[in-house]
């Protein structure tokens, strides 16, 4: 009996008593992205310093990790390569590294970008949400929540509610809204942030700048001639948004 404890004591010394492997399954959005661009005066400048990947979305059992960067999505297979260690193969030998840390899940820094940390959603994104929609609300109820009166622009003393689904109440003429965290809105509109703002099938795109509790939304004038992509420069300020 005491030869068997000393055998098994042995093993579990050599094998380092690894303790149940933890399942990385869920939807991870990058809070610190949320978190910078809160904090800072530029959107899209907080998500390329600490993105670009903006959400993860992972199913353990089936062996599939999806990524979000706000204008893309891929898809690969999440291979274990230790413990609260994986490896996610995309086509063409693409692969990226995450792992779990302390409640964090960790993509590893790469030749393209630095390390990334993103939180478990809480509770879990439902399956049949769009990728990167997790994020994206985190984002729009941080960013944006609250109560906003109109200062200056049509409307003048009114209510602004931007909510997380992307409606819109309060702003005259529209009814859903949506910001550019990527992609061709992205470089249509240079070194300004842009939001789309709609009423029905209609919609257009319109510059913004947030600084603290102060929203200001100007007309976007396109530089660009007519068979060109839309370049994007700051025109006549058309509202000026007060968070209460």
């Amino acid at each position: 009996m005491r030869c068997l404890l000393s055998l098994l004591l042995a093993g579990c010394l050599l094998g380092g008593c690894a303790g149940p492997q933890q399942d990385p399954s869920g939807t991870w959005i990058n809070s610190v992205a949320i978190e910078a661009a809160v904090e800072g005066d530029n959107l899209r400048e907080a998500l390329l310093a600490y993105g670009p990947n903006l959400e993860w979305q992972i199913d353990g059992p089936k062996q599939l990790a999806s990524f979000s960067n706000g204008f893309e999505r891929g898809e690969g297979q999440l291979l274990r390569e230790q413990d609260d260690h994986f490896r996610v193969q995309f086509e063409g030998d693409y692969q990226e590294w995450l792992s779990l840390d302390d409640g964090e899940l960790v993509q590893a820094a790469s030749d393209s970008w630095p390390e990334q940390r993103f939180a478990r959603v809480a509770p879990a994104g439902s399956a049949q949400a769009p990728p990167g929609s997790s994020f994206e609300q985190a984002l729009y109820r941080a960013y944006l929540g609250g109560t906003w009166i109109i200062r200056q622009g049509l409307g003048e003393g009114g209510l602004v509610l931007f909510h997380a689904d992307g409606r819109l109440e309060g702003l005259p003429g529209a009814e859903r809204y949506a910001l550019c965290l990527a992609g061709d809105c992205a470089a249509m509109s240079g070194e300004f942030d842009s939001i789309w703002l709609q009423l029905g099938e209609q919609g257009q795109s319109w510059l913004f700048e947030r600084d603290g509790k102060q929203l200001r939304i100007f007309e976007a004038l396109n530089r660009a001639q007519i068979d060109e992509m839309p370049d994007y420069t700051k025109g006549q300020q058309v509202w000026l948004l007060e968070r209460d």
